[in-house]
């Protein structure tokens, strides 16, 4: 992985951590950030540039998806 990518990779990770912590039921928050961890923990071997980067999309699109709800929850 280039050190760009995994910058890329690291600040998307930081990033939905912080917003799961946002959540204010402890159930919510603790499956969140476990589903994280262990999503991004999954795939740390993953060499593949193109795979990686479709990987980074979705994770984009999780991050809005949890954004969205700890503004509704």
């Amino acid at each position: 992985m280039a050190a760009s990518s995994r910058a890329q990779v690291l600040r998307l990770y930081r990033a939905m951590l912080r917003e799961s912590q946002r959540f204010t039921a402890y159930g919510y928050r603790t499956y969140a950030i476990r589903r994280i961890r262990d999503a991004f923990r999954e795939n740390k071997h993953l060499k593949d540039s193109e795979e990686i980067q479709t990987l980074v999309n979705k994770a984009r699109t999780n991050l809005e998806i949890i954004h969205r709800q700890v503004s509704i929850l």
